[in-house]
């Protein structure tokens, strides 16, 4: 039976301020892809919108769809709250030929290796340790502790996106512009070798 040209599932994954959001949103418009939302237990700041940054749930109804395996990839990060990915909003744009792009973190990224083996999955590295922990003393946001747990975990991040075998690629965002080319080219060249469906 034929079947219809399916989209390109894409995975950008990175530390807390190495610049990995910018490079999302500007790959997003390039592309004009549908930007996956996620679902989470954590609680909502001011800014942020129901919805469209995250979809807000309870630790219950989370445990509920859980069961109802209505996830492609869910994890409890840094034993706090969860975050996870919902199937049905990823297969609809896949199946209208859209490039979905996924912002998870590197456990997100083997659930999706393992799950949906044909997706592009990116890892943004920063420059260097001490370039990575000015980056995230300049926004200016939390205090000196809250940024070195944040340090701390952005190194173990680090090294579990290069020992996981998740990611196909690796891209040092030491000049932005570069990194967003680097990562609008892969998508691009992968989209390209992609025979479509008949």
């Amino acid at each position: 039976m034929a079947e219809r040209e399916r989209g390109l599932l894409v995975v950008i994954s990175g530390p807390s301020g190495v610049g990995k959001t910018t490079i999302v949103h500007r790959v997003r418009e390039h592309f004009g892809a549908v930007f996956s939302v996620s679902a989470t237990t954590r609680p909502k700041s001011e800014k942020e919108e129901d919805g469209k940054d995250y979809f807000f749930i309870s630790p219950d109804a989370f445990a509920e769809k859980i069961k109802q395996n209505a996830f492609l990839e869910h994890a409890e990060v840094f034993g706090c709250h969860q975050y996870g990915t919902l199937q049905e909003p990823v297969q609809e744009a896949l199946h209208t030929g859209k490039i979905m792009l996924l912002d998870i973190d590197v456990q997100g990224g083997m659930q999706i290796r393992d799950n949906m083996p044909e997706s592009v999955r990116i890892f943004i590295l920063p420059p260097s340790e001490d370039e990575l922990l000015q980056r995230l003393e300049i926004r200016g946001r939390e205090d000196q502790d809250s940024i070195q747990r944040r340090f701390r975990e952005a190194k173990q991040e680090i090294k579990l996106s290069q020992a996981s075998g998740a990611y196909q690629y690796f891209i040092t965002n030491d000049d932005l512009e570069l990194a967003i080319a680097e990562t609008i080219a892969i998508i691009q060249n992968t989209r390209s070798n992609t025979p479509a469906a008949s």
